[in-house]
């Protein structure tokens, strides 16, 4: 029997970031003092330290920076899941994120891979996904 997959739980800072994928776009935080793009979600900038973020529709293209072939499944929620493709993505705005390719064979992974955004369905959330560009 397969558990319930873990969901995020939006928070005040992160509600913009879950909202524009439930709308399928990618939006980041940018600082308005140092033009810093912010991720993962938070009250102040990580560059200057600056209160003043805005919200920025973002393509969400960008670059794969490393990964794992999870060939076992690494919770009990993702036993149907295997091989997961985890992988970390430098977005073309320089921030990098956790996240899952999909539609892309193991072996054809390779850093530096242009990849862009899949919005995944998963219950009540919108996941953000990526595939080969």
């Amino acid at each position: 029997m397969v558990s319930i997959r873990p969901l995020p739980i939006p928070t005040p800072n992160s509600e913009p970031f879950w909202n524009g994928l439930a709308n399928h776009q990618v939006n980041l935080q940018q600082c308005n003092d140092c033009r810093a793009w912010v991720f993962y979600p938070r009250s102040h900038c990580n560059g200057c330290l600056s209160p003043n973020l805005t919200w920025r529709k973002v393509a969400g293209n960008g670059t794969l920076y490393t990964y794992t072939v999870a060939r076992r499944p690494t919770a009990p929620q993702f036993i149907d899941e295997t091989p997961q493709l985890i992988a970390v993505v430098e977005l073309n705005e320089g921030v990098r994120l956790n996240s899952v390719m999909v539609n892309v064979l193991p072996e054809a992974l390779f850093i530096g891979m242009p990849v862009k955004p899949v919005f995944h369905q998963q219950d009540s959330a919108t996941l953000l996904y990526f595939e080969p560009a």
